[in-house]
């Protein structure tokens, strides 16, 4: 975060303003960290609460969340900096200056992040990407295991070749995570995909720039504080679990009603930049509580 300058003291200075004094610059850092830090609170037992094995005897059969989350709910300016909006991001499905970015953190062996790409993400590209309202960021959020890292590499060497929706389509099928993501599965989908080169998809799913971008969206998603998947933030407010429609539209037009009001404040707030971005230490990798959730 940068500090505006100092300006050279006059031998007759007026007051110093509080903004420009180093206890306003801590104040601001810590009302930041404080933000984030509630966010992540939110999204961390949210999260986990809507995705969490059912209990003994209870039906497991919905994939829907339990909880549902009030698109009301806080709003953290602060987390708006997490989406990228990089015309150049592979990964990412709508126009970069969208009023609205919705970040998916997902997992592919997730089963709610199955039924959330299935019935409810085309929904909402239709009635919202197409008409550059929605800008959909995604973030590989492997948590359950070998195969997870392997599947969430795979989908970023798809889209090396512009063909990563097209795997996240044919990796999200019906009956397809039953499959497992093995080697051969992973050459297989990248062909239905259409990947146009099978060894360099073979070449970039275990090359080291894979890792690393998988690696990067993990410690943004255990920065936040998510545990399970699927996790979502739209405009900076947390929305966890794959919860119905009616959640996401409420979320989208309600940050599009807010941005667009804040286009035509003479003073809007700066625009999401990674120079705005929170500088906190990500999260270490842990366990997920939620272990077996969205299997």
């Amino acid at each position: 975060m940068s500090t505006p300058k100092s300006k050279p003291t006059p031998k007759k200075a007026a007051p110093k303003s509080p903004a420009k004094s180093p206890a306003g610059s801590r104040s601001r850092r810590i009302a930041v960290v404080s933000g984030v830090a509630a966010a992540a609170a939110l999204l961390g037992l949210v999260s986990y609460t809507a995705t969490k094995p059912p209990a003994p005897g209870a039906s497991g059969s919905s994939p829907v969340a339990d909880v549902s989350v009030d698109p009301s709910a806080g709003v953290y300016a602060e987390l708006e900096a997490y989406a990228r909006r990089d015309p150049a991001d592979k990964l990412a499905l709508g126009r970069a200056d969208a009023p609205v970015v919705l970040v998916e953190y997902a997992d592919f062996k997730c089963g709610y992040c199955g039924k959330f790409a299935r019935d409810t993400e085309p929904l909402l590209v239709e009635k919202y990407v197409d008409e550059g309202v929605l800008r959909i960021e995604w973030r590989n959020f492997p948590i359950f295991g070998a195969e997870s890292e392997a599947v969430a590499r795979a989908s970023w060497a798809a889209g090396q070749q512009g063909r990563f929706w097209e795997f996240h389509r044919a990796a999200y099928a019906d009956g397809a995570k039953e499959k497992g993501f093995g080697k051969e599965r992973l050459t297989a989908l990248a062909r239905e995909a259409g990947v146009p080169d099978a060894a360099r998809f073979a070449r970039d799913t275990e090359g080291e720039a894979a890792r690393a971008a998988v690696r990067a969206d993990q410690e943004q998603g255990y920065s936040l504080g998510a545990t399970s998947t699927p996790s979502f933030l739209v405009n900076g407010r947390p929305i966890a679990g794959a919860q119905p429609l009616e959640t996401f539209t409420e979320a989208i037009e309600a940050a599009a009603k807010a941005a667009k009001a804040a286009k035509n404040t003479p003073e809007s707030a700066p625009k999401n930049t990674p120079e705005n971005a929170p500088k906190g230490t990500p999260g270490k990798p842990g366990t997920p509580e939620s272990s077996g959730a969205g299997q």
